[in-house]
């Protein structure tokens, strides 16, 4: 297996962008599908590589979150809290409370060893050396994202590097939450290329054929895209999510922690705008706040009080099949 065989990578999308079927339907069309086990229990994780071996023999992957490290400002939080009970009365709900922070990390790791899909990816941090060598030992490809040089040289046990710019949609997958300016994709990718021989999977804006064939050109081993699969009739992204990627009013993107916690770029909505610079860097603590008024919006279809991720290129974001997908961004 090379990865001449997998210039278009379907980013993983946790929240539910990241479906079997769509893995699948990528994977079919000869592009590299994964899954997304953040937010999800290691049985949940387990099911999803289940259905998705049922629909496709072909390789895919699943990436995890690596858990969430630092202290955080209980008060800040709360007073976070407080700040949103306006919007979770206008909703019907109460906003949540912090929970584990571990995101079920433990479990996942043997879940992955006693029964390993191709790749396995991890964001928000690398696995001790231990781990990723026990990883391909059983078979799989370890993919570490990282957002800096200095990240793709603490990570060089894995196989390949994602390198995620700064117009990437989702969440920031740097390893520490700080607030650093992070870097353009094509600045990013020629740092990196500068410190490692591993294959690098670029990411971050890509919409086109062409961005694709020029990261290619820049040195890196496939392109992934994210948003460019949120419309696909496979994916899992709300209603509301998918039309407003296509809705002329919502115009540009922005970095957040307003919904999680941690920098993440999404659609620049009313919730961002009123209450990004309140939003504590406490993350998943504020996800977890926010989550019953994200599901809530969403069931009323409001795209005003949902977290709507996006990259900067989602305006070439179509609700074609994601087979067609693939084979629009594949370069000739």
């Amino acid at each position: 297996m090379t990865w001449a065989e997998f210039l278009i990578v379907q980013a993983p999308m946790a929240g539910g962008g990241s479906t079997p079927e769509l893995v699948a339907a990528v994977a079919g069309a000869g592009g590299l599908g994964f899954l997304a086990a953040g937010y999800r229990t290691a049985s949940a994780m387990r099911d999803e590589i289940d259905r998705t071996r049922a629909l496709t023999s072909r390789p895919f992957g699943v990436n995890v979150f690596m858990p969430a490290a630092g202290e955080v400002d209980h008060a800040a939080v709360a007073a976070y809290r407080e700040r949103l009970r306006p919007e979770a009365a206008r909703l019907g709900v109460e906003a949540g409370v912090p929970g584990a922070r571990d995101d079920d990390y433990d479990a996942k790791i043997k879940a992955l060893l006693d029964d390993p899909p191709a790749f396995v990816g991890f964001t928000f941090g690398c696995p001790d050396a231990e781990v990723i060598r026990a990883l391909q030992s059983r078979g799989a490809k370890v993919i570490v994202t990282v957002t800096t040089d200095a990240e793709a040289r603490s990570a060089s046990a894995a196989d390949a590097l994602c390198v995620q710019g700064a117009e990437a949609g989702g969440h920031r997958g740097s390893f520490a939450d700080t607030a650093e300016e992070p870097l353009a994709l094509r600045e990013l990718l020629a740092r990196v290329r500068g410190v490692t021989g591993r294959p690098l999977i670029a990411a971050g804006g890509l919409g086109t054929r062409e961005d694709v064939a020029d990261v290619l050109a820049r040195g890196a081993a496939a392109a992934q895209l994210g948003t460019a699969f949120l419309r696909c009739p496979e994916s899992g992204a709300s209603s509301v999510h998918k039309a407003a990627l296509a809705d002329p009013r919502f115009t540009t993107t922005a970095m957040t922690r307003a919904f999680s916690g941690r920098p993440a770029r999404g659609l620049v909505n009313r919730f961002l705008a009123e209450h990004d610079a309140h939003a504590p860097a406490a993350y998943p603590d504020v996800h977890f706040v926010t989550s019953p008024l994200r599901r809530a919006a969403a069931a009323r279809n409001d795209p005003d009080t949902v977290s709507l991720w996006a990259g900067e290129g989602f305006r070439h974001a179509t609700d074609a099949p994601a087979a067609e997908v693939v084979a629009a961004l594949t370069p000739r």
